[in-house]
């Protein structure tokens, strides 16, 4: 599970800006919203951001991207804030591992593509434990635990993280933080769902066991009519394969670059009657069936979910039943964190705590990102066990509103 993240100069983020799935505990609402951990953790089990259009929703999705690719050793695209000169993007990611907490920083120089800091530490009852840190900048470089390896670091390339330019195996330290970190990255899943591949959906479907069932259950039951949902390799359908529609549907965002073939096996049953689900289902209902899978995946084996915009599509109940699944009792570990614009679901009263939702804004400076924790009954007059958030939110006290003048594009100045 994240616990917490900083982000600094990247995309349009300038400033350091800081985003925690830690629980406020003075709050004593919705219990079940949290993960109580081995160690006395309390870690939210969702969260969602809202925002106007381009304020830096998709650049904080694309900051956990970075964060995942650079850890499993796949091209990242760290990009400095546009905002800026300063070349060097900062990123800090802690989280849970095992019933652990560990928290590890790296610092990119875009201009040169050299990781030029690095610092991994374990976090025990607030305390840190540093494991290394080789700062260039600074020419400082520590491993308290491994003396030999702390002379490697100040010689170690800068093309890549430390785990991929030294051989661990002859660490022991290094080898467990790699097996750390490649684990934590590998239970991350980033989807975005104007772009969402079903590859993982088909895959359960052909397995046919216990999942499948689940999956095609929480299809169904997402759709009013849909009476159920298969994966068929021996179906038959009389479709030309020149046909108009299905180079229109192959071309759509949503099914490009995936197999045609794999497509027109998936199978909706309305009436009794079998139809492709590919010429016949709205694009809700199939991006419904792509993202079954890794709902159901993240709370089945405890992962990190990140989607951005969530309610794509997607009527507000069915992004409301899918939020309400990791805060669930019985999700233990799963996370959603995701970005959202369906102001319906900002309901502090009956399903979020405050802390787990965050704004962002933009001005020509740089983006911001604040949590709701941070308005104060105080100084706003806000308590979430009676505040209307909606009608508060579109009054602008949150701010994070755009206020669009579209009627204007149409009018000429009279001379």
């Amino acid at each position: 599970m994240i616990t917490n993240l900083k982000i600094t100069n990247c995309y349009t983020f300038n400033k350091t800006v800081e985003f925690s799935m830690k629980a406020d505990m003075r709050t004593k609402r919705f219990y079940t919203n949290i993960y109580q951990g081995e160690n006395n953790e309390n870690i939210l089990k969702s969260s969602v951001i809202y925002g106007p259009n381009n304020t830096g929703k998709t650049s904080f999705v694309n900051c956990i991207k970075d964060i995942k690719n650079v850890l499993l050793n796949k091209k990242a695209h760290v990009s400095r804030d546009i905002f800026s000169n300063y070349k060097i993007c900062e990123l800090e990611v802690s989280f849970l591992q095992k019933g652990e907490e560990y928290q590890y920083i790296f610092n990119y120089d875009s201009d040169k593509e050299e990781y030029v800091y690095e610092k991994f530490s374990k976090i025990t009852q607030g305390k840190e434990n540093v494991y290394y840190i080789k700062d260039t900048k600074n020419e400082e470089y520590k491993c308290s635990r491994d003396k030999d390896l702390a002379y490697i670091l100040a010689i170690s390339s800068k093309n890549n993280i430390l785990i991929y330019t030294i051989e661990t195996e002859q660490f022991p330290i290094l080898k467990e933080v790699k097996e750390i970190l490649v684990s934590f990255a590998n239970n991350i899943d980033i989807i975005d769902m104007n772009h969402i591949p079903n590859s993982k959906t088909i895959q359960f479907l052909k397995n046919k066991n216990n999942m499948t069932k689940k999956v095609v259950e929480f299809i169904k039951n997402a759709d009013l009519y849909l009476e159920n949902y298969a994966y068929d390799d021996k179906v038959k359908f009389n479709i030309a394969a020149s046909d108009e529609k299905i180079t229109e549907l192959v071309n759509e965002k949503l099914l490009k670059n995936q197999s045609f073939m794999e497509q027109i096996k998936l199978v909706s049953f309305y009436k009794g009657k079998a139809v492709p689900s590919m010429l016949f289902d709205s694009v809700g209902t199939k991006k419904i069936v792509a993202l079954a899978s890794y709902v159901l995946d993240a709370i089945e084996n405890d992962r990190v979910l990140v989607v951005d915009e969530l309610d794509s599509s997607l009527h507000f109940k069915i992004t409301r039943a899918i939020i309400g699944l990791f805060n669930n009792e019985k999700n233990r570990k799963g996370q959603l964190i995701c970005t959202l614009h369906d102001v319906t679901l900002l309901d502090c009263k009956k399903m979020f705590r405050k802390e787990q939702i965050y704004f962002t804004a933009k001005d020509e400076k740089q983006t911001y990102l604040y949590s709701l924790r941070e308005f104060t009954y105080n100084k706003e007059g806000i308590r979430t066990d009676t505040a209307d958030m909606l009608e508060k939110y579109e009054k602008g006290i949150f701010g994070a509103i755009p206020e669009p003048d579209l009627i204007s594009c149409l009018l000429k100045e009279e001379k």
